[in-house]
């Protein structure tokens, strides 16, 4: 008889809907707070306070209809972008019709720096150096693996964009501030999602200012030399995703990005290619020592197929089951647990006339455990998508990535880092869960744990 499969500790919902009030309070701390045992069973759900018409969509045709139509009809919703402008200013994030477009079209080019063929050398280094990192520690010990997969996930995006690596305080200081940032989001966006930005306390904005410039400005020490070598006409001595941004011209007007939008859109890509993912591979490492079984098996597959020599990128397609334990995480701890679109007129929704400007949310978090959507729905199988029943859930109910035009474009880029990552890692190491230690998830800007991920390290023969 096989063994339960393991269900990871999260924030057991309310029995009942709360009031708005309540709803509000709750999710300063963490969104997953304010939810109730309906919200995982509703196929659309609404809030209605004073200057507030927000609206849940969890039916796959809704959500098809939200997120592919996103820039129409559902362009993104302000509220992040309010959030988040400390940090990412204008950029592709959180800017929407043209703008976007043009953005989008500038800067196309350079993800031919992220192509796989030219980015895995990039990761298998940084993946390199992260063991050698653990390599330091004794065996046996507790580690909070937070911060190591912030470190290396951090380590890979900055090799693509600068052709350099991040050192150790660097990304520590990165990490500080990106975790004080994360914390002052939802209390920035939860008070204009809520008609009330009144209740924005000035302490939460300026920490989060205060945290932004901290990045922007280890970005800019960056950035500037190279901007400045390249405005005075000198050849470019290094071919990464920055030296494309320097290239990129605005296709009506011929211009290039200016020193502050650069800026914007390296800050751009080093969240979106590092936060995400590191905080999917810290849950992956989570249920990886909580499931010794799978485990074995992942470490059986990466020794069979790699042996005592280096990784390639063609060994990445002969690890199914690495790599479905990573889409497993994915779905169990979506990065992003919403997404929040605003309606452009009104539209009908399940028999409702949704009014223009109402907030329209797609959550993953809760499409991913939706009750009627999947079996288990709250249970670590990386095994399910092998079977025929996954198909259709895969196909209606699995968005990680987003859906749509603007469906993140790092997406491959993100499971081979993550293969290569969690492989290499099991290859060496045996995980271990710390008796006791129940990491607690919240939902800020990516879903991470309040109190780290602590496991045992134990090197294998």
């Amino acid at each position: 008889m096989n063994a339960p499969h393991f269900c990871p500790a999260y924030p057991q919902p309310r029995r009942h809907k709360v009031s708005g009030w309540l709803m509000f309070f709750s999710a300063r701390h963490s969104w997953l707070d304010a939810l109730y045992e309906r919200s995982y069973r509703m196929q659309m759900g609404e809030v209605h306070l004073p200057g507030l018409d927000l609206y849940m969509v969890n039916e796959p045709a809704l959500v098809r209809q939200v997120l592919t139509n996103a820039g129409d009809n559902f362009p993104k919703s302000a509220l992040l972008g309010e959030a988040l402008e400390p940090l990412l200013g204008e950029s592709i994030f959180t800017t929407n019709g043209t703008q976007w477009q043009r953005q989008r079209a500038m800067m196309d080019p350079a993800f031919a720096q992220a192509r796989l063929n030219v980015a895995f050398p990039v990761m298998r280094e940084a993946t390199d150096a992260m063991l050698a990192r653990l390599a330091a520690l004794p065996d046996g010990v507790e580690h909070d693996l937070e911060v190591e997969m912030t470190h290396v996930t951090a380590d890979i995006i900055f090799r693509t964009i600068f052709s350099e690596p991040m050192t150790g305080p660097d990304a520590h200081r990165v990490f500080d501030a990106f975790s004080r940032f994360q914390a002052q989001v939802p209390r920035l966006m939860l008070p204009s999602l809520f008609g009330k930005r009144w209740l924005r306390w000035p302490w939460d904005a300026w920490r989060s200012r205060r945290a932004a410039r901290e990045i922007r400005g280890l970005l800019e020490k960056l950035v500037r030399p190279r901007y400045e070598a390249h405005r005075a006409g000198c050849p470019a001595t290094r071919q990464d995703i920055l030296a494309s941004f320097l290239d990129a011209r605005d296709s009506e007007s011929g211009a290039p990005f200016a020193f502050e939008a650069l800026v914007d859109q390296v800050a751009m890509l080093f969240l979106a290619g590092h936060e995400t993912s590191a905080s999917a591979l810290t849950w992956a490492t989570h249920l990886l020592a909580h499931a010794p079984d799978v485990q074995a098996r992942v470490h059986a597959e990466v020794d069979a197929q790699l042996g005592d020599r280096a990784a390639e990128l063609g060994d990445m397609k002969a690890l199914p089951l690495t790599r479905n334990v990573f889409r497993e995480t994915l779905r169990l701890f979506p990065p992003v647990g919403f997404m929040a679109r605003q309606t452009a007129g009104a539209c009908p929704m399940r028999k409702k006339q949704v009014p223009a400007g109402a907030t329209v949310v797609v959550a993953p978090w809760l499409i991913h455990r939706h009750r009627d959507l999947w079996p288990e729905p709250d249970a670590f199988n990386p095994d399910r998508y092998d079977g025929d029943t996954a198909r259709e859930a895969l196909k209606q109910a699995y968005l990680p990535f987003g859906m749509g035009p603007r469906v993140c474009m790092g997406a491959a880029f993100a499971l081979q880092e993550a293969t290569l990552i969690l492989a290499q890692l099991v290859r060496r190491y045996r995980l271990e869960a710390v008796p006791g230690h129940v990491p607690q998830p919240v939902g800020r800007l990516t879903i991470r744990s309040a109190n780290g991920v602590r496991l045992r390290l134990f090197r294998r023969a």
